[in-house]
């Protein structure tokens, strides 16, 4: 596990909200990602990058207290762009390198999007044909990583140790077993990963379960 800021990326903090209400910090950061996301599609991005964008954003705010700047705010008026535009792109451009300048210029990260393709493709071997047919797994298992990083666990969780997260808990989802497994020596999950707990996988669950708790109770 990578080792984070205790302030902003642990327990919950309280920040004005919208109605000026206090919001959990994981509240702030759910809305702001989920813009990030539904942008990055607009623009046809692929989920690399998507992924890559609110990474930098979890990985800024563990460095930085979030109340420090005025975060995203989705009732707030469409930008001018009219005779603003430089001033705008100045503006834009300094947030850049503020944001490379607190990250150290670290921007390369590890995702696990190619763990669980290789994961998909050797549980589908596994697998007897109508078994996986006839049942969303792989594209369950996808939906669950990119939703994800709704929250922090990019930087919480080994790439692989998430990858094999996502996919335990689809085939939990639809209650699809991995043939042989009570007669193996070990689990089909640390087949994939050795170094990985149970415990682990536990608590990825729980936080996805959290995200999409939050997901019901935010507009």
């Amino acid at each position: 596990m990578e080792a984070v800021g205790p302030q902003s990326c642990g327990g919950v903090v309280a920040v004005p909200g919208a109605e000026g209400w206090p919001a959990p910090v994981e509240r702030v950061h759910f809305r702001v990602t989920r813009f990030i996301m539904e942008a990055g599609i607009k623009l046809g991005m692929h989920s690399i990058p998507i992924a890559t964008a609110c990474t930098i954003y979890h990985k800024f705010f563990c460095e930085i207290n979030l109340d420090a700047y005025e975060y995203f705010n989705p009732g707030s008026e469409p930008l001018e762009l009219d005779s603003r535009f430089w001033e705008l792109r100045d503006s834009i451009v300094q947030c850049e390198l503020l944001v490379l300048r607190v990250l150290r210029f670290q921007v390369s990260f590890q995702h696990p999007h190619k763990y669980l393709l290789h994961y998909l493709v050797s549980l589908k071997n596994w697998l007897n044909r109508y078994s996986w047919q006839r049942t969303p797994v792989s594209v369950t298992a996808w939906a669950l990583l990119r939703d994800s990083y709704h929250g922090g666990l990019c930087l919480r969780f080994q790439a692989q140790h998430l990858a094999v997260a996502v996919l335990y808990l689809a085939l939990q989802v639809y209650g699809v077993e991995v043939p042989a497994e009570a007669e193996a020596e070990k689990p089909w999950w640390q087949v994939f990963s050795d170094d990985l707990t149970k415990p682990v996988i536990d608590n990825i669950v729980s936080d996805l379960i959290q995200i999409y708790s939050m997901d019901t109770e935010i507009p």
